[in-house]
This record gives structure tokens, sequence and C-alpha cells, in this order.
């Protein structure tokens, strides 16, 4: 899958200005959009397509009357109209073509172990099998019509005047239309998509969640067995719990036979894209404290969401420590964020911060030695990390004697240069460690560690405080600086300077020397870097 809101093919974009009617034919054969007669004698007369009053069904939408579009776009708005068109339902009366999309909605059904790539919400041609078919069966024209009508519209649909036209245009009233009556889990993929991209615009999302029949169609899909059309509802949900109309959206949630399905769903799929978009659904819950959550988050805690959660990121653990898929880590970053949103949840924290396996998980993360594909998870692990020793500051005393543990947690500055929040919660780890560190107590050779430690990452911490100092200065106005995470920072700097002043001290002293003389000279910190961070903290401990 592509990314959430791709564009439609260049091929599509490229032109300036309204085609004309030769253009117009040219262009549509080009995108292998089939022009029967009718439709180039309504062009070739400049009249726009309208159903055929005699032979189409009621029920169908026309298009509004008005010959001339009063819209800005690329795209000739007949060419729209067009594909509108193309995705009616099917009726029977209408001949055997029809009527083949009819035997496609009823036999076009996926594997359950379809996934598609990165999850994205852009569409994907369908090559018309079943990997369960020993004979696959060719698609007619009208299937392929239909799929590649669908798949261009829910291109055009993250284009915000060319959702509004097919919104004009009875696109929803279509799409409701098919979800209703068709089978086919390919075309309800295709409704949901397009649905989807609709909604991203939040003009459009309002008349999504004003049509009621329509909304509770879309929450009926949860209960679809298949993995892509899982994906695309769950990515709409999300969408309208995240929206202005959220309220509407959780209430149409509510029951617990449908949070029952959600996690029922979340629970037994192996798909790493439908985890990632159902664990998404949590978090947007579990985010809007004021709204959402209270009428949500009661009942999903009692059917055994923080255990779920514990489950899944022990699982996604496993798979990331025995075989590494980078396929995988974006549903790993999604149950870590869930758990860290919950680890400070009221009254539900303790359920998160009181779990031992949680801690192990979140420390494991953390100290995984090659971070750069997966940083963002081993940041929210160090949050999670920070919230849990807030709930349980005796645990910091254990922690503390982990060296590997300190020296990762510092190694992850870096990837929080553009998340303020999170490097503030590295610094209340990081001094809540250090605190518990008695220098005076230390043997030699693990004060020259710690020494060693600090120069060795000398440039990253300067590097990290002048950017927490920047970061001071820009949020000082609006009161973004609360006095514990300044006090974070402070107290993991004067911890530092008491090790390196300490080590200063007694460097010269001979039960400092080593006994092995080959390990001396890289075992012993240069004195001159020693200070130059040493001066630099200093600086930044007042």
């Amino acid at each position: 899958m592509a990314e959430d809101r791709e564009m439609a093919p260049e091929s599509l974009l490229e032109a300036s200005h309204t085609p004309n009617s030769l253009q117009w034919q040219q262009h549509r054969h080009e995108n292998g959009v089939e022009v029967d007669e009718a439709e180039e004698e309504h062009v070739d007369e400049g009249l726009q397509l309208q159903p055929d009053d005699d032979n189409g069904p009621t029920h169908h939408p026309y298009a509004p009357p008005d010959e001339i579009f009063d819209i800005t776009t690329t795209i000739d708005p007949r060419y729209i109209i067009s594909l509108i068109r193309k995705l009616l339902p099917v009726d029977e009366r209408q001949g055997d073509d029809l009527q083949g999309l009819a035997e496609w909605s009823s036999s076009n059904q996926r594997p359950d172990n379809d996934q598609r790539a990165n999850g994205a919400s852009s569409p994907k041609i369908d090559s018309g099998t079943d990997d369960n078919d020993t004979e696959p069966r060719e698609k007619t024209a009208r299937e392929k019509a239909w799929e590649e009508s669908g798949c261009v519209l829910w291109d055009l649909a993250a284009s915000k005047e060319h959702a509004e036209f097919m919104v004009q245009n009875f696109v929803l009233e279509v799409l409701l239309a098919n979800l209703v009556t068709s089978d086919s889990v390919r075309i309800t993929e295709i409704d949901l998509g397009i649905i989807g991209n609709l909604a991203c615009h939040e003009a459009l999302m309002d008349q999504i969640t004003s049509n009621n029949k329509l909304l509770e169609t879309i929450v009926d899909q949860v209960f679809s067995d298949d993995a892509p059309c899982l994906c695309e509802v769950c990515r709409l949900l999300t969408l309208g719990l995240q929206g202005c109309q959220r309220v509407v959206w959780a209430r149409a949630l509510q029951s617990d036979h449908i949070l029952s399905r959600i996690l029922w769903i979340v629970e037994n799929t192996l798909n790493p894209v439908l985890i990632e978009k159902s664990v998404g659904l949590f978090l947007a819950i579990m985010e809007n404290q004021e709204e959402v959550a209270p009428i949500l988050l009661p009942t999903l805690m009692n059917l055994g969401l923080p255990d779920l959660l514990v489950n899944l990121l022990s699982f996604e653990m496993g798979k990331l420590t025995s075989d590494r898929i980078p396929e995988r880590y974006p549903a790993l970053d999604s149950i870590l964020r869930a758990v860290e949103v919950l680890s400070v949840t009221d009254d539900y924290s303790e359920r998160i911060c009181s779990n031992k396996e949680v801690v192990q998980m979140a420390i494991e993360l953390i100290k995984i030695p090659e971070k750069t594909e997966i940083s963002s998870s081993c940041v929210t692990s160090a949050v999670l990390l920070a919230n849990i020793l807030t709930d349980a500051p005796d645990l910091a005393f254990k922690l503390s004697e982990d060296f590997l543990l300190l020296q990762s947690l510092l190694d992850l500055f870096p990837f929080t240069s553009d998340d303020f929040e999170a490097r503030n919660a590295l610094w209340s780890v990081v001094a809540r460690l250090l605190a518990r560190v008695q220098e005076a107590e230390m043997r030699p050779s693990r004060l020259n560690q710690f020494v060693l430690m600090f120069v060795d990452k000398s440039d990253m911490i300067e590097d990290t405080l002048l950017e927490s100092k920047q970061d001071e200065s820009s949020n000082c106005d609006a009161h973004t600086i609360s006095e514990a995470k300044f006090d974070s920072r402070t107290v993991a700097i004067k911890c530092i300077v008491k090790i390196l002043v300490h080590w200063n001290r007694v460097k010269d002293e001979e039960s400092v020397a080593y006994d092995d003389a080959d390990n001396l000279e890289k075992s012993c910190p240069d004195e001159r870097d020693v200070q130059k961070l040493l001066d630099c903290c200093l600086k930044h401990a007042s």
C-alpha cells in the first residue's frame, strides 16, 4: 500500500486546463477508461452526462443540471462524473454485462492472509484472482472498469477540490448503495478507501457524519473478515474520532458487541497493517480524555484492553528480537504509543505501571543495539519508562545499577531533537538514575567507566543542552516548561558534574590505576576532554 492520501497518477494531473472533447476522449483512452458511443455523442454536443430517464434505475442519483462547472480542477468534471456513474450498483435489468459484476461481487473473496504493504490508503489494482482458486476467473470488462474507476476516485478524493465535486455529484449516495448491496470485499475496500479520503476534509467529514445510514453502515463493516477492508474501516473510524463530531462517532461505537468485535480482531489477526490501524483506533480513543475516552474507554478496560496491549507488545518484541521485519515496525510503534498513553491515563495508569513485564520490555527496547530504524519506538519506550518511574520511584534504585541502560538512554537524545516532550522525559529518567549513583562509593574501574561514557558522548550532551536551552527560550512565553521538567535536566547535569569532579580529585590516586597495562591507555579518560565536558556542564547546571 502507498501512503495514506496518495494523489492520482501523474497522467491525470498534468493538464492545466479543461480539455476539449477530443482531448477528453484521448485522455480517457490513455488511462484505460472505455468511452462508449453515447458518451462521445454527449461530449461532442457539449452536454453533461446524465442517466437515461427511460432505462436507468430511479434510485440512481443524477448529475447537477448545470453545464458550467464552477470549480478549479485539472480534471475534466465530466470525467469525474463518468467515473461515479461506473460505480453505480448492479441492476440485473440492465443486461448480462452488469450481471457479470454481480457474479464478481459474490465470488471475489480474499484469503484471510492477504496483506498490503505499508498499510497506506491508496488503492491497489486487484488481479481478480483468489489464491485458493486453481483456475482463476478472468474479470469481465465491466468488472475491470468498476475497479479502475473506483481506484481513480480513491486517488482523486485526496484532493479537496476533487473531493468536494465528487460529493456534490452524489458519490456518497453511490458508495452507500454499494456497501449495502455488494458482497465483494474488493468493492467494499474501495468504497471505504474513497470515503476515508473524503473524510480527510473537515467539511466533507461533517456530511459523512450527518448521514445516519452511512455512519451506521460504516460501523457495521467491523464485522467483515477481510483484512484490507478492516484496515480501511479502522482508518475511517479513527478519522471520525479525531474530527469535530467525534462524540457522534464515539456513540456509534459504544455498544459492547462492536467494541468486543474490534478487540477480537486485534487479538486474532497476524496482519501487521491491521494491528497498526486497529491499535491506532484505540489510541485515538485514549488521547481524547475529555469527550471520547469517557464514552468508550471504561467498556474497553472492562473487556481487557490493557492485557491485550501487553500481549501485543510481547508478540511484536518477540518478532523484533528474533527476525527484524520492517513491515512490522509501524505496528510496534502504534502499540507502544497506546501503552504509553494508557500509562498516564487517570484511573487506569496503575494497570500498566505495575506490570513488571511492561517495564522489562521497555528496558529491552531502549537497550537494543541498532536503533536507527526503530528510533521512534525506542524513544516511546523511554517516555513510557519515565511515566512508570513517576508512579514507582523506588524502581529507579535498581535500574541505576544498569550501566548499559544509562548508556542507551543517552544514545536516544539525538532522536529527540524535534520532540521537546520526549527529550524532557529522557532527562527525567537519566536524572532519576544518576541521582542514586554514589560516586564516592564506586570502585575505581566503575568510576572510570562512567567518566569514559560521559566523555565519549560529550558532543552529544553539549548539543542536547544547547537544544534544550533554545527550546526553553522559544517556549517560555507560552509557559509550557514546568519546574519539574527543568529540574530533571538540572539534576541530571549536576549529577554528571559530581561524578566528573570526583574523578578529577581521585584520578592520581594509586587505587585508580589498572593492573592491566595493556588496557590502561584506553581505559583512562583524557583529562582535557573531561575538563571540557565539565566546563560545559557547569555552564548549564544553574
